[in-house]
């Protein structure tokens, strides 16, 4: 134990200010491992410093990434840049503090995917109470039925709904169904649309040219230097989450202060690297263990989801910055404890060992005084105890843990520990040497997306009255069989008047359209 202890106090790492402690003592790394490692770290400490400078950081585009601007604009690498991120801020909350005076709006429908939707559900979450002044509902997918459960809970309602459409491009499809979707639903509750549809986008985009030519209730800017999965402390974030009634200068003030603590050059004592270097040990360099997040606080169910994104769009690369094929990434997943314990966490313990765990401990059990469910014993003690035990009995099985301690659940530390892992993850893009802001992989699969559809209405064109199998339409049109099966099972679903006959299996049913 004192061999443990020695290490507990070699490896622990605490910032008083923020009240943030990370521990990396229970991973099996060695000093001979971090001397290994300094130079690659150094490289890593300049490359962030150009970044945060403005220096290209997506070839793909030609763009800087400058995230860390949003929470302090002064940093930008102009004073015209820096003056634009506080104007909209102030624009934003005097926007919301309007909207709260009326009393007229109790709802915001978010229309958003990935980056768009997953920060501010998370923040929204994690800090929302019973008293905030508006409640929010997201549209973050273009699934019918999930579309039709949202607004089942804004029947009768959407008169008192802002919808905050976000899309930098205008483009994305699933953004846009969600906006169609939501327009169609106003239009039916005969309540007007536009005077509720707020735009979050990029200056002269599809969506801000639809909005400004659709009279929309007011616009408010993306810009290309914010990528979407870092995104949830600009207008993206900023918007729905006032109007929610959080406190973001508070959480951008929390992720700021991190910010001061992750520049620290000494990898040692920064956090951000801390986490990389970890990471990096885990999975030799090459994403060999999963990274299981485990939050100790049913407020932070959503980090696991959150960081999922953050971590897997960024790092999840084919070729690294010299263009070899490398694969890389760290596959991420996690719900809370103590939940896991009675799920995975048995596998976790006794199964195959290809993870390490993140534990993120909240130390104030909750705002009013504590309820003893036993003599001397409250819930909050048991939650302490079953995460130190879970953390102490994979310790004893060979499992390594990272622990992330928080204070309280407040907007300065949830705003913090998205800092954190932000420049973590720009930390280990770098100690691989792979480009952690584009995402071509993405790009791909919306191509892929368009040929399927394109394929769905030729297949919908080709139909007729008379029956024709998967395969002998598919030679007709000069296409695959399989994806022509996929679309006419999907049009039988879906469509009225498309009919099966089914004839034994994939090749022999028949398909027909009432004529």
């Amino acid at each position: 134990m004192s061999t443990l202890w020695d290490r507990f106090q070699n490896y622990f790492l605490s910032q008083q200010g923020l009240g943030i402690s990370i521990d990396v003592s229970r991973m099996g790394f060695s000093p001979d491992f971090l001397s290994k490692m300094d130079a690659p770290a150094r490289k890593a400490f300049a490359a962030m410093a150009a970044l945060e400078g403005g220096a290209e950081a997506n070839p793909d585009e030609h763009r800087m990434v400058g995230h860390y601007w949003l929470r302090s604009p002064s940093l930008a690498p102009s004073p015209e840049l820096g003056e634009t991120i506080v104007s909209t801020n102030a624009s934003i909350e005097a926007f919301a503090k309007d909207v709260h005076a009326t009393g007229e709006f109790t709802e915001v429908l978010v229309v958003g995917i990935g980056g768009s939707a997953l920060g501010p559900q998370f923040i929204a979450d994690a800090l929302g109470s019973a008293s905030d002044p508006m409640r929010l509902h997201f549209l973050d997918n273009t699934d019918p039925d999930g579309i039709d459960r949202v607004f089942e809970t804004l029947q009768g309602r959407l008169d008192h709904t802002l919808t905050v459409v976000i899309s930098k491009s205008g483009g994305t499809k699933e953004t846009r169904n969600g906006m169609l979707e939501a327009k169609r639903r106003y239009d039916l509750a005969g309540v007007p649309f536009e005077p509720r549809a707020i735009a979050v986008t990029g200056e002269g985009s599809e969506l801000d040219k639809y909005a400004i030519s659709n009279h929309w209730l007011v616009r408010f800017p993306m810009w290309d230097w914010v990528g979407g999965r870092t995104s949830v402390m600009s207008a993206v974030g900023m918007v729905p989450l006032i109007l929610q009634g959080i406190e973001m200068g508070r959480l951008l003030k929390g992720a700021a202060e991190m910010d001061v603590w992750t520049r620290v050059q000494d990898p040692l004592k920064n956090p951000a690297m801390l986490l990389a270097l970890m990471w990096f040990y885990a999975g030799k360099g090459r994403g060999e263990k999963d990274m299981v997040v485990l939050p100790y606080k049913d407020r932070l169910v959503l980090f696991s989801k959150y960081l999922q994104q953050l971590v897997m769009e960024s790092l999840g690369k084919r070729h690294d910055m010299d263009g070899r094929e490398v694969h890389q990434g760290i596959a991420v997943y996690g719900n809370k404890g103590s939940t896991d314990q009675h799920a995975y966490v048995q596998q976790l313990r006794d199964g195959v060992h290809n993870f390490f765990v993140t534990f993120v401990e909240v130390r104030k059990d909750r705002a009013g005084e504590s309820f003893e469910v036993e003599p001397g014993t409250t819930t909050g003690d048991y939650l302490q105890g079953f995460l130190r035990g879970t953390r102490s009995a994979l310790y004893d099985s060979g499992r390594e843990s990272i622990t992330v301690s928080l204070p309280d659940v407040t907007p300065e530390s949830v705003g913090a520990l998205i800092a954190l892992y932000e420049r973590a993850v720009g930390f280990y893009g770098s100690l691989v040497n792979v480009n952690a802001y584009h995402q071509p992989g993405v790009e791909a699969g919306k191509k892929a997306a368009t040929a399927v559809l394109s394929l769905q209405q030729k297949v919908q064109s080709a139909l007729g009255a008379d029956g024709v199998t998967a395969p002998e339409l598919a030679q007709r049109l000069g296409v695959d069989p399989e994806d022509v099966y996929h679309v006419l099972v999907h049009l039988v679903s879906n469509r009225s008047g498309t009919r099966v006959s089914a004839g034994g299996g994939p090749a022999l049913d028949r398909y027909s359209l009432d004529s």
